[in-house]
Protein backbone atom coordinates (compact mmCIF):
# COMPACT_ATOMS: atom_id res chain seq x y z
CA UNK A 1 0.00 0.00 0.00
CA UNK A 2 1.67 3.14 -1.25
CA UNK A 3 1.52 6.01 1.67
CA UNK A 4 -1.14 7.74 0.52
CA UNK A 5 -3.28 5.28 0.54
CA UNK A 6 -1.99 4.33 3.77
CA UNK A 7 -2.91 7.80 5.18
CA UNK A 8 -6.35 7.38 3.60
CA UNK A 9 -7.28 3.71 5.08
CA UNK A 10 -6.82 5.82 8.46
CA UNK A 11 -9.65 8.64 7.47
CA UNK A 12 -12.10 5.42 6.32
CA UNK A 13 -10.92 3.95 9.32
CA UNK A 14 -12.00 6.50 11.74
CA UNK A 15 -14.77 7.93 9.83
CA UNK A 16 -13.11 11.41 9.38
CA UNK A 17 -13.82 10.73 5.48
CA UNK A 18 -17.72 9.57 4.16
CA UNK A 19 -18.70 8.57 0.99
CA UNK A 20 -22.51 9.32 0.07
CA UNK A 21 -23.02 9.60 -3.34
CA UNK A 22 -26.82 8.65 -3.15
CA UNK A 23 -27.31 10.79 -0.74
CA UNK A 24 -25.32 13.91 -1.13
CA UNK A 25 -24.03 16.05 1.64
CA UNK A 26 -25.19 20.14 1.65
CA UNK A 27 -22.15 22.72 2.24
CA UNK A 28 -21.61 26.36 4.21
CA UNK A 29 -21.31 26.80 0.21
CA UNK A 30 -24.72 25.74 -0.94
CA UNK A 31 -22.96 22.93 -3.15
CA UNK A 32 -23.91 19.49 -2.94
CA UNK A 33 -20.95 17.07 -2.38
CA UNK A 34 -20.67 13.26 -2.44
CA UNK A 35 -18.33 13.25 -0.08
CA UNK A 36 -17.91 15.01 3.70
CA UNK A 37 -14.23 15.21 5.53
CA UNK A 38 -13.40 15.96 8.92
CA UNK A 39 -10.08 15.50 9.77
CA UNK A 40 -10.32 16.95 13.41
CA UNK A 41 -11.76 13.59 14.47
CA UNK A 42 -8.46 11.97 14.09
CA UNK A 43 -7.45 13.82 16.89
CA UNK A 44 -9.30 10.83 18.89
CA UNK A 45 -7.66 8.70 18.07
CA UNK A 46 -4.06 8.33 19.32
CA UNK A 47 -2.63 5.50 17.16
CA UNK A 48 -4.28 6.76 13.72
CA UNK A 49 -3.37 10.32 15.07
CA UNK A 50 0.68 9.54 15.72
CA UNK A 51 0.80 8.04 12.08
CA UNK A 52 -0.76 10.74 10.53
CA UNK A 53 1.41 12.73 12.12
CA UNK A 54 4.48 10.92 11.32
CA UNK A 55 3.79 10.87 8.24
CA UNK A 56 3.47 14.85 7.60
CA UNK A 57 6.63 15.48 9.51
CA UNK A 58 8.06 13.01 6.65
CA UNK A 59 6.64 15.38 4.08
CA UNK A 60 8.00 18.62 5.46
CA UNK A 61 11.47 17.02 6.24
CA UNK A 62 12.26 15.44 2.90
CA UNK A 63 10.65 18.29 0.46
CA UNK A 64 10.74 21.80 2.77
CA UNK A 65 13.52 21.01 4.00
CA UNK A 66 14.10 25.47 4.42
CA UNK A 67 11.44 25.63 6.72
CA UNK A 68 12.37 27.23 10.02
CA UNK A 69 8.44 27.88 11.46
CA UNK A 70 5.16 25.92 11.02
CA UNK A 71 2.26 28.18 10.53
CA UNK A 72 -1.25 26.02 10.97
CA UNK A 73 -4.17 27.36 9.73
CA UNK A 74 -7.08 28.09 12.12
CA UNK A 75 -8.91 25.89 13.28
CA UNK A 76 -8.13 23.15 11.62
CA UNK A 77 -4.52 22.90 11.48
CA UNK A 78 -3.47 24.60 14.66
CA UNK A 79 -3.41 20.72 15.91
CA UNK A 80 -1.54 19.24 13.13
CA UNK A 81 0.66 21.81 12.66
CA UNK A 82 1.74 22.60 16.48
CA UNK A 83 2.14 17.80 16.83
CA UNK A 84 4.70 18.60 13.76
CA UNK A 85 6.20 21.68 15.21
CA UNK A 86 7.15 19.86 18.40
CA UNK A 87 8.62 16.65 16.42
CA UNK A 88 10.33 18.85 14.42
CA UNK A 89 11.40 20.92 16.83
CA UNK A 90 10.13 24.21 15.00
CA UNK A 91 8.64 27.18 16.43
CA UNK A 92 5.19 27.05 15.25
CA UNK A 93 2.51 29.88 14.81
CA UNK A 94 -1.24 29.82 13.62
CA UNK A 95 -3.22 32.27 11.49
CA UNK A 96 -6.62 33.24 12.12
CA UNK A 97 -8.97 33.63 9.44
CA UNK A 98 -9.38 37.42 10.62
CA UNK A 99 -7.82 39.55 13.07
CA UNK A 100 -8.87 39.40 16.49
CA UNK A 101 -11.81 41.64 17.81
CA UNK A 102 -9.77 42.39 21.03
CA UNK A 103 -7.03 42.47 22.90
CA UNK A 104 -3.95 43.18 20.45
CA UNK A 105 -6.19 42.15 17.25
CA UNK A 106 -3.55 39.95 16.30
CA UNK A 107 -4.50 37.67 13.13
CA UNK A 108 -1.49 36.17 13.22
CA UNK A 109 -0.51 34.48 17.29
CA UNK A 110 3.04 33.74 17.99
CA UNK A 111 6.06 34.97 17.31
CA UNK A 112 7.59 35.76 13.22
CA UNK A 113 10.81 36.95 12.43
CA UNK A 114 10.77 39.28 9.11
CA UNK A 115 12.42 37.17 6.12
CA UNK A 116 11.29 33.66 8.07
CA UNK A 117 10.82 30.77 5.79
CA UNK A 118 7.40 29.95 7.02
CA UNK A 119 5.90 26.35 5.77
CA UNK A 120 1.72 26.30 6.01
CA UNK A 121 -0.22 23.27 7.40
CA UNK A 122 -3.89 22.56 6.43
CA UNK A 123 -5.87 20.28 7.08
CA UNK A 124 -8.22 20.17 4.01
CA UNK A 125 -7.90 21.61 0.20
CA UNK A 126 -10.70 22.16 -1.56
CA UNK A 127 -11.04 25.51 -3.99
CA UNK A 128 -7.92 26.82 -2.37
CA UNK A 129 -9.23 30.48 -1.92
CA UNK A 130 -9.28 30.30 2.20
CA UNK A 131 -6.37 28.47 2.26
CA UNK A 132 -3.70 30.52 -0.24
CA UNK A 133 -5.75 33.58 1.48
CA UNK A 134 -3.56 32.37 4.82
CA UNK A 135 -0.42 32.90 2.97
CA UNK A 136 -1.43 36.21 1.55
CA UNK A 137 -1.73 37.27 5.07
CA UNK A 138 2.03 35.45 6.33
CA UNK A 139 3.66 37.61 3.23
CA UNK A 140 1.88 40.44 3.96
CA UNK A 141 3.64 39.80 7.13
CA UNK A 142 7.02 40.29 5.89
CA UNK A 143 7.91 36.44 5.46
CA UNK A 144 8.50 33.96 2.86
CA UNK A 145 5.49 31.35 2.31
CA UNK A 146 7.74 28.49 1.11
CA UNK A 147 4.62 25.64 0.41
CA UNK A 148 1.46 24.08 2.41
CA UNK A 149 1.33 20.54 3.54
CA UNK A 150 -2.73 19.12 4.03
CA UNK A 151 -3.49 16.07 5.37
CA UNK A 152 -6.10 15.72 2.22
CA UNK A 153 -7.27 17.31 -1.09
CA UNK A 154 -10.38 16.95 -3.13
CA UNK A 155 -7.92 17.39 -6.19
CA UNK A 156 -10.23 20.11 -7.51
CA UNK A 157 -8.66 21.75 -10.98
CA UNK A 158 -9.23 25.25 -9.36
CA UNK A 159 -7.32 24.24 -6.66
CA UNK A 160 -4.04 23.16 -8.64
CA UNK A 161 -4.99 26.61 -10.88
CA UNK A 162 -5.14 28.70 -7.61
CA UNK A 163 -1.99 27.51 -6.16
CA UNK A 164 -0.16 27.10 -9.60
CA UNK A 165 -0.57 31.09 -10.00
CA UNK A 166 0.19 31.92 -6.24
CA UNK A 167 2.93 30.51 -7.10
CA UNK A 168 2.58 28.19 -3.68
CA UNK A 169 3.83 24.48 -3.45
CA UNK A 170 1.28 22.17 -2.27
CA UNK A 171 1.72 19.13 -1.06
CA UNK A 172 -0.99 16.64 0.48
CA UNK A 173 -0.50 13.18 2.42
CA UNK A 174 -3.80 11.91 0.40
CA UNK A 175 -6.09 12.68 -1.64
CA UNK A 176 -9.63 12.15 -3.58
CA UNK A 177 -8.09 9.96 -5.73
CA UNK A 178 -6.09 7.60 -3.63
CA UNK A 179 -9.16 7.60 -1.22
CA UNK A 180 -11.73 6.40 -3.99
CA UNK A 181 -9.70 3.70 -5.32
CA UNK A 182 -9.17 1.98 -1.88
CA UNK A 183 -13.02 2.65 -1.22
CA UNK A 184 -13.89 0.50 -4.31
CA UNK A 185 -10.85 -2.03 -3.37
CA UNK A 186 -12.97 -2.41 -0.03
CA UNK A 187 -15.71 -2.18 -1.38
CA UNK A 188 -17.20 0.57 0.26
CA UNK A 189 -18.29 1.90 -2.94
CA UNK A 190 -19.25 0.16 -6.01
CA UNK A 191 -18.82 0.95 -10.13
CA UNK A 192 -22.06 3.27 -10.42
CA UNK A 193 -20.94 5.10 -7.96
CA UNK A 194 -17.20 5.28 -8.19
CA UNK A 195 -18.12 7.23 -11.62
CA UNK A 196 -20.54 9.60 -10.04
CA UNK A 197 -17.73 10.43 -7.38
CA UNK A 198 -15.97 11.24 -10.29
CA UNK A 199 -17.85 13.35 -11.97
CA UNK A 200 -18.63 15.37 -9.22
CA UNK A 201 -14.71 16.53 -8.57
CA UNK A 202 -14.79 17.41 -12.43
CA UNK A 203 -17.66 20.35 -11.54
CA UNK A 204 -18.06 20.29 -8.13
CA UNK A 205 -19.94 23.76 -7.94
CA UNK A 206 -22.70 22.48 -10.35
CA UNK A 207 -22.84 18.84 -9.49
CA UNK A 208 -26.29 17.63 -8.00
CA UNK A 209 -28.14 20.55 -9.30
Amino acid sequence: MTNEKAVAAKLLHVGAVKLSPDNPYTWASGWKSPIYCDNRSVLSFPYDRDFIKSELCSVIFEQFPEADVLAGVATAGIAWGAMAADQLKLPFVYVRPKPKEHGMGNQIEGKLSAGAKVLVIEDLISTGKSSLQVCEVLQQSGVEVVGMVSIFTYEFPQAATAFEQAGIKLKSLTGYSALLELAVAQKLISVDQLETLQAWRQQPETWGR
